[in-house]
């Protein structure tokens, strides 16, 4: 009787260990599933970011060289503005030149009118 009771308790032992091996098992692996899906989240976020890193970094890198482009143009357009500019002044130079030499040649014809008036109107 002492013999089977031990032998019964000894098997109860036995069960309960292998319970608890198969019980630690499956918390272990339900351990490793939670940790796997939540670097798998982290992971997907992390890409996201990543790819939302790229491409702001490729938006940038368009919108500088836009930028460059749009000061090159820019720089362009005041060349030729302040060519035109000068252009336009030097056409109110040769204007005020030929309104200068206009006059100056009345002035000119008129004396000529009176001096040749003059030099054979007392004749």
């Amino acid at each position: 009787m002492l013999s089977s009771m031990v032998k019964e308790h000894q098997t109860r032992q036995q069960s309960r260990k292998e319970e608890q091996e198969r019980r630690r098992k499956e918390a272990v692996q339900a351990s490793s599933n939670l940790t796997q899906a939540l670097v798998d989240h982290l992971n997907v976020g992390v890409a996201q970011a990543y790819l939302n890193q790229k491409r702001l970094d490729s938006e940038a890198s368009q919108l500088e060289q836009n930028a460059t482009n749009f000061q090159r143009q820019t720089s362009q357009w005041l060349g030729l503005i302040s060519s035109f500019t000068d252009s336009m002044k030097e056409v109110g130079h040769v204007q005020n030149w030929a309104t200068t030499i206009e006059s100056d040649m009345r002035t000119i014809s008129t004396a000529l009118e009176y001096a040749y008036k003059g030099e054979y109107g007392m004749k």
